[in-house]
């Protein structure tokens, strides 16, 4: 059962003209956008898999990740659910993070998404939109309040594939970080024509010709569950060495964070993929060792790269990371898809590969006094973000000071 149910009544807000119009014509009041708060996902699995069915609905809130997400951790979840009567317009999946003075209230996952929609009906334009709003902002102030203090809808676009996102009215600052994606065009040829196709051509004929000289390659796509977890345990490999060597915290290097990456290789999904391992894997004399992985997941059209690491201890200058990534696009054009996301961050190799960039917002809504507190620093600390990203020098003295941190830290632990 759900916990608590929460009705916006429509207020009228006809014109004198209108009313004068429509004075002989009888008509039914509004229908209320009702919320409720379910704290069991299983209580709206069937209204979550019918969301999970709009394409512009993110992967990162399906019932499935959001699933794996909750069995790998121990994080408290409650589900709102909007609907205008009996028909269903929305459910924004949370969980709530305690820390030392607030309570937040995050979609599931957040840290690990790279795109938050929440999930929304196809048709949701048929509420007026001053009601979803209100909804959206005094609704889930009263569902809420009783669990946090804020709440905080991070990595959300105002557009997406071209169309409006209903969480853009609400108001919001800029996230720090932008995502990037690349059109496929049906194959190879066309998509290329969109970049600088002679010189990737150029690249990835260099990058074969090192590898045939170790004795060649093989491009593969995990297909059995145990092929995958192979891979992933050697993306995590891969990704620690890196990170040390840079002095950088490994945020995948969590026994919970491991486990939910595991689980979704692990469970199965009608139609989309959760994860999909790709890697280069060397014949010849290092026969067997993988070089470079990426993690991938697909919803309908769009597939979104979650993750991705190299061997940097053999054949790096080889560039196997852009060879595995011409070669899972080369793959996806002939599979149906019409987006390749590479994901939230601004990286030089993924400005050399895409066409379109995503602007991101972060919204903040205070449910009590304290949460207001919350909300200016959570905006302060992302404003803060943003400048030291915009500038190159302040941005390299901020991670050189990191590293210098983390080792400390790590010399600590050792003694």
């Amino acid at each position: 059962m759900a916990n608590s149910y929460f009705t916006l009544a429509a207020p009228s807000r006809q014109s004198s003209r209108d009313s004068r119009a429509h004075a002989a014509v009888e008509t039914r009041p509004a229908e209320p956008i009702t919320l409720s708060v379910h704290r069991d996902l299983a209580e709206v699995e069937a209204d979550w898999r019918a969301l999970d069915a709009n394409k512009l609905n993110s992967l990162h809130q399906s019932f499935d990740w959001c699933a794996a997400w909750k069995r790998a951790h121990r994080s408290q979840l409650l589900v709102v659910r909007g609907a205008l009567g009996k028909q269903l317009l929305f459910l924004l999946p949370f969980e709530i993070e305690s820390g030392c003075f607030f309570r937040t209230a995050r979609l599931i996952a957040t840290a690990h998404s790279n795109l938050n929609t929440g999930l929304f009906a196809a048709d949701v334009d048929r509420a007026p939109r001053g009601e979803l709003c209100r909804a959206l902002t005094e609704g889930i102030r009263r569902a809420l309040r009783a669990y946090a203090d804020v709440v905080a809808l991070e990595k959300t676009p105002a557009l997406w594939r071209g169309l409006p996102h209903p969480l853009a009215a609400l108001p919001g600052i800029a996230n720090p970080n932008a995502s990037f994606q690349l059109g496929l065009l049906g194959d190879m040829e066309r998509t290329l024509t969109q970049l600088n196709a002679k010189r990737r051509r150029k690249k990835m004929r260099l990058s074969e010709r090192r590898l045939a000289e170790l004795g060649g390659y093989d491009y593969v796509v995990a297909r059995e569950p145990a092929d995958a977890h192979a891979l992933l345990d050697a993306f995590f490999r891969q990704k620690t060495a890196r990170l040390e060597a840079q002095g950088l915290p490994d945020v995948f290097d969590n026994s919970e964070i491991r486990a939910f990456f595991r689980l979704l290789i692990d469970r199965p999904s009608a139609g989309d993929r959760l994860l999909e391992l790709n890697a280069i894997r060397l014949r010849g004399e290092h026969e067997g060792r993988v070089i470079a992985v990426t993690g991938l997941s697909r919803k309908g059209d769009h597939v979104i790269c979650q993750f991705g690491s190299i061997d940097h201890m053999i054949a790096a200058d080889s560039s196997p990371g852009e060879l595995l990534l011409y070669r899972v696009i080369e793959r996806l054009c002939g599979e149906g898809v019409a987006l390749f996301d590479f994901g939230i961050g601004d990286q030089p190799y993924k400005r050399s590969w895409c066409t379109m960039e995503t602007p991101l917002r972060d919204i903040t809504l205070p449910l009590t006094l304290r949460g207001h507190a919350a909300a200016g620093l959570h905006r302060a600390v992302v404003r803060a973000k943003r400048t030291i990203k915009a500038n190159k020098t302040l941005y390299a003295l901020v991670q050189r000071g990191r590293r210098r941190i983390l080792r400390a830290t790590t010399e600590t632990a050792d003694d």
